[in-house]
């Protein structure tokens, strides 16, 4: 209805990135101009008064402080994430307002990391959440009770709603907007600010984690870094262990044991690796990229691909080619 409009509270801590902030909010912004009236009002909630210092070193302005009243109810209320939010100390007063605020608004989520507040709060208990990959292991072990899924790029569940990482923020806020006021407005939104109505494939495919790392004890690290320089041999159970002068039954048991996959799984992700560094390349078709990645034929290379990146060979080349030669960000 014209006549309503809805109080969108952003939550902004210490550090916060500023697209988890501003991008949002943007598209609210961009609602109300597509809608003609003033279908969402916006504000920035932050810890203390004055202005707040980004990660990226801007300052930003909020509208008001935590723990203070608000005239008008607060309809959606989100928390925008930290590059280094996994690692902040809780802030009890912070906690406290979310969980009453909370079981106030219509819904209420996040932003990449700024799951770990709503989470440490206990705001995501029993629900199904996403935040960014980077980070996404840490939420679901820190954090039993959240069901947390690595590739989503958003996630609506009962009044929860979640975004991965930074841009993906635009792509909740939009969901948002269809929600609120109907594909047709939502479609403007998109096409004005010249962004997917709906962003194809998951996250992980933006994900330079490097799955494959080597794991174990060093015979097995090496071993490990050769079938990555090498994935297009023959990297049986029973090749392997009479590689390292084992049974294949000894071998498979302790690969199990000391890396925490079996080695048909570990010997598939990196041939997925070496076959994600091909298509980036962009000189190789798919049918190419499987031969020289150890791939039975195009449609295994297809069908493992999307298991662990979520999107076709095709599609990923299409989206990242000329990539090759970037650093791997690995986990330790």
């Amino acid at each position: 209805m014209k006549d309503r409009t809805r109080m969108i509270v952003m939550v902004a801590l210490p550090g916060v990135q500023l697209l988890d902030v501003s991008g949002p909010l943007d598209v609210f912004a961009e609602a109300n101009s597509q809608a003609g009236y003033e279908a969402y009002r916006l504000l920035v909630a932050a810890r203390e008064p004055g202005p707040l210092r980004s990660s990226s070193g801007v300052r930003l302005l909020p509208d008001c402080v935590i723990g203070s009243g608000l005239a008008e109810p607060i309809d959606t209320l989100l928390v925008a994430g930290c590059p280094n939010m996994a690692e902040m100390p809780v802030d009890g007063l912070v906690l406290d307002w979310l969980r009453q605020r909370a079981g106030a608004v219509r819904r209420y989520g996040s932003v990449c990391s700024g799951a770990f507040f709503l989470a440490a709060a206990g705001l995501l208990d029993g629900r199904r959440v996403t935040t960014h990959w980077a980070v996404a292991e840490q939420l679901a072990a820190r954090f039993p009770a959240v069901t947390v899924e690595e590739d989503a790029i958003h996630i609506s569940d009962g009044p929860v709603r979640t975004a991965a990482g930074v841009t993906a923020g635009l792509d909740l806020a939009l969901a948002l907007v269809e929600e609120d006021l109907g594909r047709e407005i939502a479609l403007r939104v998109a096409s004005q600010l010249v962004m997917f109505f709906k962003r194809p494939g998951g996250q992980m495919q933006f994900s330079r984690k490097g799955a494959a790392a080597p794991a174990g004890r060093a015979a097995l690290q090496e071993l490990q870094r050769w079938v990555a320089a090498n994935p297009a041999l023959d990297h049986s159970v029973a090749s392997l262990g009479t590689r390292l002068g084992l049974s294949p039954r000894h071998f498979a048991r302790l690969f199990r044991r000391e890396v925490g996959v079996t080695p048909a799984v570990w010997v598939e992700e990196a041939r997925v690796d070496a076959a994600r560094r091909l298509l980036e390349q962009g000189h190789e078709a798919p049918k190419q990229v499987a031969v020289h990645c150890g791939f039975a034929d195009a449609d295994t290379l297809r069908r493992a691909f999307a298991r662990h990146v979520g999107v076709t060979p095709a599609e990923y080349r299409k989206r990242f080619a000329g990539l090759a030669g970037l650093p791997d960000v690995r986990r330790k």
